[in-house]
C-alpha cells in the first residue's frame, strides 16, 4: 500500500503531508508527500542523531534538502539550504550529529526504466 499521492495526470495538485511513520533505518521518521508507480517519491524526513548507516546506493537519483539541523555523508556535511544530488547506484552513507529535517526527493533517471 502507497503511503503518499501518485502524480497527477494533468495540471497541478494540492497534496497535503501524511503523518510522521517510522522510516525504513533506524532513526529515521517521513510524512510521505508523493509516492508514484513510475518511481517518483517526495517525502519529508526527520534523522535523529546517530552516526553513518550502512553502505547503501538507490536505483533512482536522490535529491536532498535540508530544512533544518545537520546531516552528512563520508564526503561533506551539510546544514539548511544545503542542496545533495546523488545519481543511481552512487555508494554512500549518511547521518547526522545533532538531527535535521530534510526534503528527499527520488526520480527515475531519464531513459531509464523505472
Amino acid at each position: 500500500m502507497s503511503l503518499g499521492n501518485p502524480l497527477p495526470a494533468a495540471g497541478s495538485q494540492k497534496i497535503r503531508a501524511a503523518d510522521w511513520l517510522a522510516g525504513e533505518r533506524p532513526g529515521e521518521t517521513v510524512r510521505a508527500l508523493i509516492d508514484d508507480p513510475a518511481g517518483y517519491r517526495t517525502m519529508l524526513m526527520q534523522i535523529a542523531p546517530g552516526p553513518l548507516g550502512m553502505m547503501h546506493a538507490h536505483d533512482t537519483i536522490e535529491q536532498i534538502y535540508v530544512l533544518e539541523g545537520d546531516f552528512f555523508d563520508d564526503e561533506a556535511s551539510y546544514g539548511p539550504g544545503d542542496f545533495v544530488v546523488r545519481m543511481p547506484g552512487t555508494q554512500h552513507r549518511a547521518g547526522s550529529r545533532n538531527g535535521c529535517t530534510m526534503m528527499v526527493i527520488y526520480a527515475p533517471q531519464v531513459g531509464a526504466a523505472a
